[in-house]
């Protein structure tokens, strides 16, 4: 079975951290549907699934034309209530039937897409990876924008954050066999804002994926937010005083929510620690951490060394 999806993530709008219940209520539909909320390592709620019918292309690098039914599963997620997420995903299979069923056959399998047409999976993931479409292909990208959208246009949020952060996109692509001998994943930096990941997995459990991804996405993210304040400092002639403002937010809020892994399956922790030694998050995220660190200490006592030189007057 092949599944795919895309994330997308960003700052929460909002200049401090939402407590939890804040959070569910954030994330909270007007069904009433039960926010789905953990509290430990780190705080992490996903508002109820979203069901999206398609009738459309699936991406492919081949052009070739194959019809999807079905329906895309889709949600938002809210890390530790300064992380905020858009998820959409699906699987599909080829169709029993070359006609088009009533709309009841396919929301009985909810995130199920039925293939009309030649199923290439090879050119599916390539389509998928590489952000291939036309006008009438299947655009996961639009879905979980409005996921992250929705929860950031919310009048339950200040709109004043702390910091200008980038949104990053992750697409995915999972393979999921139990006959898969070499289990894990490539992860690739397609542009300064998206991100690709093809999996192979000995599972058909598709929520543990999702999960996988996500997570990966939040730290990736926080990376990402990193690397880009140190680089728009370093790249241009600011004050001292303007350095240590931008560079202090970082530690203020980003440190406490580097916890790789804390809401994977321990099945998939294998696969996310493969990709923690290469391309190395952890390492670039604690070398990027003690940067930051740096440029506020000499930058300190620069401000310190200048006021100490004045002349009296």
């Amino acid at each position: 079975m092949l599944a795919f999806g895309e994330v997308q993530t960003g700052l929460l709008q909002n200049s401090v951290a939402l407590p939890l219940r804040a959070t569910e209520h954030l994330l909270s539909n007007e069904a009433d549907e039960r926010v789905r909320s953990v509290e430990r390592p780190v705080a992490r709620s996903v508002s109820p699934d979203r069901l999206e019918g398609v009738d459309c292309r699936l991406p492919t690098t081949s052009g070739r034309q194959t019809r999807a039914i079905g329906t895309v599963v889709s949600r938002a997620v809210v890390v530790a209530g300064h992380v905020a997420q858009g998820s959409a995903y699906a699987r599909v299979a080829p169709a029993r039937t070359t006609i088009r069923l009533p709309w009841s056959h396919y929301l009985a399998s909810p995130g199920h897409l039925e293939a009309i047409g030649k199923l290439d999976q090879s050119d599916l993931e390539q389509g998928v990876l590489t952000g291939a479409r036309t006008a009438d292909t299947l655009e996961l990208s639009a879905i979980a924008a409005r996921m992250l959208d929705t929860v950031q246009r919310s009048r339950l949020i200040d709109h004043a954050p702390p910091l200008r952060t980038p949104r990053v996109r992750l697409r995915w692509t999972a393979l999921l066999d139990r006959s898969v001998e070499r289990p894990g994943g490539t992860f690739t930096l397609v542009s300064e804002d998206v991100r690709s990941l093809q999996l192979r997995m000995p599972t058909t459990d598709l929520s543990a994926v999702v999960a996988l991804c996500e997570d990966l996405a939040v730290h990736d993210w926080l990376l990402t937010t990193v690397l880009s304040v140190l680089d728009a400092m370093l790249a241009h002639d600011r004050s001292r005083a303007e350095r240590v403002s931008r560079l202090k937010p970082l530690l203020e809020h980003l440190p406490h929510l580097w916890v790789p892994g804390a809401h994977v399956p321990e099945e998939l922790m294998p696969i996310w620690s493969a990709l923690d030694r290469r391309p190395g998050f952890t390492r670039q995220w604690e070398r990027a951490m003690d940067r930051v660190k740096n440029q506020i200490t000499i930058g300190e006592l620069e401000l310190l060394e200048s006021v100490a030189t004045k002349p009296a007057r």
